[in-house]
């Protein structure tokens, strides 16, 4: 037996392992059975090229667990070493200097991948390694054991089979690894997808045996594979079947609701990338969707979460991206400054843009039907990415009360000789909440404007970015000033009041309003409401976009206008004319009042006493 020092510049190196690393020390087993893959799948190549003999035999990777004696153990049947290589790959931490890595990396959670610590992740939940290797060179087979500090045996054993057995004697601390559910839980988030069978235990199978009616069902127990060797992004597009992507989108996400449509990746140049996006159906929720895209580098599993490599409106989709070009396990700075992350990105982004114009231009209608799920998306995508904007606006929908869709140039073309202020700028209209608006609606829609639906989340930064953008339209919430002044290319209405009468009408309704309000008396057509509830646009928006941002630059106060309508009889008759000074507080109170129930500002005590005084006038 051999003794002696691992080849380290300084005898720091372990506790800096089990300090540094400890963040992601699960990450141990993804790292064995890693190394396990790539000695298999080196093998197989060798032996496609005539350099490894004889038969390759079963290479399925085994896990196993012995509770009893607290070990883990990892086999593999692939290239195996022999005693030189052993000493050269475990006995040599691959860096320059202990320190200087020290110094380097303290700040970072997850190194592990780089510099030969993929290994030596082993000792963050082992007191002791035992490696024993076969080379398929068939040189003497060797046994290497370590115990957390530089010193090692190596020595001559009898192995018949050619491969490396890696056994983990579990520490204390981490004794959790000797579970097999918490096994299992590990084998299932980073090795599904690996390209060599993984067994991990047994399962019962139920099989059929004889014919007609000699068949007979009885239950065998099968080799566990964990892992699908296959799985779609690995294979070709004209390969595969809707059915298929659906099941594999079913693979990824049981009991999910099913995708509207998928993006199949695959580029050799200039980087290496696979992989498969799925769109899946958003409605007016996106926070909960996100974290959704696995990012893997060779079928291993990296991360779910994947903001430092797709633009920040794409983790709204689901799916697999594949890389092995990305650096897996360096900091974010180094990251976001990759040049492979940043071209990655870049045709990402292209990908998706091209597929949603395609679908756009050869199946508008089904685009259309999709769009409630779509919109979030794509909006979301306008609003935080410059390139994404540019190649999307073409199809970025605007629907009308109506169910009407309309691309955003398309829809400005069809409003622009009838919804255009005194500067010629387009005037949007817009609700959201169509029942909610519906007498605001009917007035504009006789008059000939178009009504939009905004009714998602996102749509307060999307109109503001396209305001901003476009510089050529402005949208206004259709109750945010009476039909009348809400398209300012209109001549104004005569008010058939006095200015005194004016004066007395909107003092009487000053007394009504609450903090915030205001009143305004106004010329406005008989058939209008004889007073209405409108909101400021302005401020509206910034009170939505503080509560977006959860109420941090402190309360606005609940700005509205309350607008009567000089011009309506129940104002300029019934109103002016009442000579009892009671009963025309009264009448105004109960108009006021009916304007905030239609905005739905009307609660508590006020709309009790509103309900009690209405079952009177009915009496």
């Amino acid at each position: 037996m051999q003794k002696g020092n691992i080849s380290v510049q300084t005898e720091n190196i372990f506790p800096i392992i089990k300090k540094f690393l400890y963040s992601d020390h699960e990450i141990f087993l993804r790292e064995l059975i890693s190394n396990a893959v790539d000695a298999t799948v080196k093998l197989k190549a060798l032996a496609s090229r005539g350099e490894a003999a004889g038969e390759l035999g079963d290479t399925t990777i085994e896990v196993l667990l012995d509770k009893e004696n607290k070990t883990l153990t990892v086999r593999d049947r692939g290239i195996g070493m022999s005693e030189e290589e052993v000493k050269k790959y475990l006995n040599q931490v691959a860096f320059s200097s202990a320190q200087e890595f020290l110094e380097k990396y303290k700040n970072e959670a997850s190194i592990i991948g780089n510099f030969g610590l993929g290994f030596y992740s082993s000792f963050m939940v082992a007191d002791k390694v035992e490696v024993m290797t076969k080379s398929y060179r068939d040189t003497p087979a060797v046994a290497w054991a370590c115990e957390g500090d530089p010193e090692y045996s190596l020595s001559e054993i009898e192995k018949s089979e050619r491969g490396t057995e890696v056994v983990l004697h579990i520490n204390e601390e981490n004794k959790e690894f000797l579970e097999e559910y918490r096994i299992r839980q590990l084998l299932e988030k980073y090795c599904k997808f690996l390209p060599i069978p993984i067994k991990f235990g047994t399962r019962k199978e139920t099989i059929t045996e004889g014919e007609g009616d000699d068949q007979v069902e009885k239950e065998v127990e099968v080799d566990n594979i964990i892992n699908n060797t296959s799985p779609a992004w690995r294979r070709q597009p004209a390969d595969l079947t809707d059915e298929d992507y659906k099941a594999f989108y079913n693979e990824l996400y049981p009991f999910s609701t099913p995708p509207l449509f998928w993006i199949h990746l695959n580029i050799d140049y200039p980087f290496n990338l696979t992989g498969i996006l799925y769109f899946p159906k958003l409605g007016n929720n996106f926070e909960v969707q996100k974290n959704k895209i696995q990012l893997y580098s060779n079928q291993v599993y990296v991360t779910d979460n994947v903001k430092d490599i797709v633009p920040e409106f794409l983790t709204l989709l689901h799916g697999v991206i594949d890389s092995p070009d990305i650096p897996l396990n360096v900091s974010r700075s180094y990251l976001q400054g990759d040049s492979n992350v940043r071209k990655i990105t870049g045709y990402i982004t292209k990908k998706v843009a091209d597929k949603l114009s395609e679908l756009f231009k050869k199946e508008r209608e089904s685009f259309e039907a999709k769009w409630n799920d779509l919109g979030v998306f794509i909006k979301y995508g306008l609003i935080s990415d410059e390139k994404f904007y540019e190649r999307a606006l073409p199809f970025t929908l605007m629907r009308n009360v109506a169910g009407e869709y309309y691309p955003i140039e398309e829809y400005r073309e069809k409003i622009k000789e009838n919804q255009a202020d005194k500067y010629d700028k387009v005037v949007a209209l817009y609700t959201n909440d169509p029942d909610g608006h519906d007498s605001f609606i009917g007035p504009a829609k006789a008059r000939g404007y178009d009504v939009l639906v905004f009714d998602n989340i996102i749509d307060n930064h999307f109109m503001q970015h396209l305001e901003y953008k476009l510089g050529n339209i402005t949208f206004v919430r259709v109750d945010s000033d009476t039909i009348d002044n809400l398209v300012q290319k209109d001549e104004k209405l005569e008010s058939v009041l006095s200015e005194d009468q004016e004066k007395e009408v909107k003092a009487l309704f000053e007394e009504l309003v609450t903090e915030g309000g205001s009143v305004q008396v106004k010329a406005l057509s008989p058939e209008s409401l004889p007073v209405t509830v409108t909101k400021p646009e302005f401020m509206r928006r910034l009170k939505e976009m503080q509560a977006l941002q959860g109420m941090q630059f402190g309360e606005l106060p609940d700005s509205y206008n309350l607008v009567v309508n000089a011009n309506h009889p129940l104002i300029a008759g019934k109103l002016v004319e009442e000579q009892d000074r009671e009963k025309r507080a009264e009448l105004a109170a109960y108009l006021c009042k009916l304007a905030l129930l239609n905005q739905n500002m009307l609660r508590g005590s006020g709309l009790t006493e509103f309900i009690n005084k209405s079952l009177e006038f009915l009496k």
